[in-house]
């Protein structure tokens, strides 16, 4: 866990579009909540957050934010890093001596273990493809890192945490990769994260959205997190709510899984219950086919704003139950539900409105903007996949790994590439947002931790689009 303080717009990291990385839209039709033209996808198993960090289309160019603004509240914590042994002391007792695996005179070899196959795989494949495009660019254009060509494997974890065990053993054990770098699941991920710590491996940039990930770099010192937690995109939501809509009643529907438990618990700790109080919630489980009843019972409550804590998918389904029964609170969402998709499965005018977060450039921008024009054409030629949103967050999670790469030249081991990522401060990319900034400590192992809000909109053609607006937004608090 870690402390982060405000006042660094120029220094900071995340406006959110993600991520991404989510991540999140695992989108199976179905035709349980009825009624309304728009397909209607079912809600998907929580997976990742990229996109955190993924951005989603629309909004042309980057956003015009100024001044900072501090997201308070605390998210769930263990301990306090003042009390705890951090950093290269902490990794002390696995690290391993002899020869570094994964490296040689020539390669870098990387592994990771992601969702490639299943229903959550179309979308989530994407990610690692997008990551090894960009490090095959560098590999053509620059040699690669240090004199070495990156070689990045990536298993499939079959969104399942024993799958994503066995993965990362075979990766490691087998192959001997140097480091995971952009592991990808909070479904899979569990199963593989500790033993990747038991046995000193660095599991760094991972895309999972869970707080646990990146929120005890002491505890688990060899863990690094890309995409933003649920818990820290929950205090900017609440910081929303309470700028925007202050007195305003709230009710709030939760998946139970990493995504709502995380996100409800940021929540509750941000919002003032003597301005905006929570007067209803209902949880369902990300195996549920429709969530009607529970939004039937939260409508009973009249709250003026409705936060929903759960994937695209499920959030669609809410969204249109809700104008069902003729209750249009202000809809409020986690960065997971930031994507062109939504217009897809729920009218325009219906989801005019909602508010969630980015971080990222958007594809949309691709002939307004240098930096995604060229993603484009380095997704195009290094056989990367179709260039969104998505792909935006895969490569500045590559561009980091390069980055803490070509630092670590001289020091080419696994300690090495954790004390080269714990140095680096206020690392951007082109692709991000202007002022949306990277910097680590031994106490702070999240990349993602600014955010600039987004609105749903319709153009003067009926399309749904999102919008940009508001400040750029720190973390401050513990998470």
């Amino acid at each position: 866990m870690k402390t982060k303080h405000l006042g660094r717009l120029s220094r900071r990291t995340w406006g959110l579009g993600i991520l991404l990385l989510v991540c999140l839209l695992l989108v199976a039709v179905a035709a349980a909540c009825g009624g309304g033209d728009e397909g209607e996808p079912t809600g998907s198993p929580a997976a990742t957050g990229t996109a955190a960090a993924t951005g989603s289309p629309a909004a042309t160019g980057t956003a015009a934010a100024t001044g900072t603004a501090a997201a308070t509240g605390t998210a769930a914590a263990t301990g306090s890093p003042g009390a705890q042994v951090c950093g290269p002391a902490a990794r002390q007792a696995t690290t391993t001596s002899g020869p570094t695996p994964g490296i040689s005179d020539t390669e870098i070899l990387l592994g990771a273990e992601a969702i490639l196959s299943g229903s959550n795989g179309a979308v989530y494949a994407t990610l690692p493809g997008s990551t090894k495009a960009y490090f095959d660019y560098i590999n053509d254009t620059q040699g690669g890192v240090c004199g070495r060509k990156i070689v990045y494997k990536v298993e499939d974890n079959q969104d399942d945490p024993a799958k994503a065990l066995e993965a990362a053993r075979r990766l490691v054990e087998q192959d001997k990769v140097f480091a995971m770098v952009g592991s990808l699941g909070d479904g899979p991920h569990p199963g593989s994260w500790e033993w990747l710590n038991e046995n000193g491996v660095p599991d760094l940039l991972v895309s999972a959205g869970g707080a646990r990930f990146g929120g005890d770099p002491c505890g688990h010192p060899w863990e690094v997190q890309m995409i933003p937690s649920y818990t820290i995109d929950a205090t900017f939501l609440g910081q929303y709510i309470s700028e925007y809509h202050p007195g305003a009643t709230v009710a709030v529907l939760w998946e139970n899984d990493t995504i709502g438990q995380d996100g409800f618990a940021g929540l509750k700790q941000t919002l003032d219950p003597s301005s905006n109080p929570i007067v209803a919630d209902q949880s369902y489980e990300y195996t549920a086919v429709s969530i009607s009843s529970q939004v039937a019972n939260l409508r009973k409550s009249n709250a003026d704003v409705f936060v929903i804590h759960g994937n695209l998918g499920f959030t669609a389904q809410a969204i249109k139950a809700a104008d069902r029964t003729g209750w249009r609170p202000q809809f409020v969402g986690p960065y997971i539900n930031n994507d062109d998709l939504i217009f897809q499965f729920v009218s325009p005018q219906i989801v005019k409105g909602m508010v969630t977060t980015n971080a990222n450039k958007l594809a949309v921008a691709h002939d307004t903007d240098p930096a995604v024009a060229k993603h484009f054409e380095i997704m195009q030629k290094y056989g990367g996949p179709a260039p969104s949103n998505f792909t935006i967050y895969a490569q500045i999670l590559a561009e980091v790994a390069v980055e803490a790469l070509s630092r670590s030249c001289d020091n080419l081991t696994r300690e090495g590439i954790m004390e080269t990522i714990e140095s680096i401060k206020d690392f951007h990319s082109d692709l991000a947002l202007d002022g949306v900034n990277f910097s680590f400590s031994p106490t702070d192992h999240v990349a993602y931790q600014s955010s600039i809000f987004m609105r749903a909109t319709v153009d003067e053609k009926g399309k749904g689009r999102w919008e940009f607006f508001g400040p750029v937004r720190q973390f401050e608090g513990i998470q």
